[in-house]
């Protein structure tokens, strides 16, 4: 699965060892997987700070704990450590940390999924906001339904036309329209509130 050369088990060890602790570890995680924003994440840890549904990768001197829910996408991956001019670099590579594209044959709901996932969300998230996929009808309708700082937003609709469905109809021609399923009257907490009091997301 995972393939750590012995020149990155000796940087880690490197790294451990400046920390003053017995029996910490390297835990690793992928963030934002399957879009092509993920990347991996790396930080020392406890074993009173596991979960329990890590997978474990025993090195020479310490353990490199995998977050149980990146375990897919970083299968295979290589880490390795190369030295250089100004010292070194710590290289992880991972060919399916960013999921693949959906093929010809694939349904429109895959499609979407995908757009949303990899394009869509991301952005929505950089305002605080969340935005998840109900359905799509046989008219090609997808609903959608936001949450965060969406959730109440009075500028949601414009996020919705502007944003969500121009890019969904782009890349998905079999689109028709784009809803918001959410009820947006119980919203508290909008991303920003204005002068006037009314909520935008910008």
């Amino acid at each position: 699965m995972i393939d750590i050369s012995e020149r990155a088990q000796a940087h880690f060890l490197r790294l451990l060892s400046t920390q003053g602790s017995d029996g910490l570890g390297i835990r690793l995680r992928v963030v934002a997987a399957g879009t092509p924003a993920a990347q991996c994440e790396l930080e020392f840890c406890e074993a009173g700070e596991l979960t329990g549904n890590e997978w474990t990768v025993e090195c020479k001197g310490f353990n490199l704990y995998v977050d149980g829910d990146s375990v897919r996408w970083l299968d295979p991956a290589d880490i390795d450590y190369e030295t250089n001019a100004t010292g070194g670099q710590l290289n992880i590579r991972a060919p399916r940390i960013k999921g693949e594209e959906p093929g010809e044959g694939s349904s429109l709901v895959e499609r979407v999924r995908y757009v949303l996932e990899a394009e869509i969300a991301p952005r929505v998230a950089s305002h605080g906001g969340r935005i998840s996929l109900i359905e799509v009808d046989a008219d090609g309708v997808v609903i959608l339904q936001f949450g965060g700082g969406c959730h109440g937003c009075g500028m949601v609709d414009v996020t919705l036309k502007n944003g969500v469905e121009k890019t969904l109809r782009e890349r998905i021609p079999e689109i028709t329209e784009v809803r918001d399923a959410t009820d947006h009257k119980s919203g508290k907490t909008p991303f920003y509130a204005g002068a006037s009091g009314a909520s935008a997301l910008t």
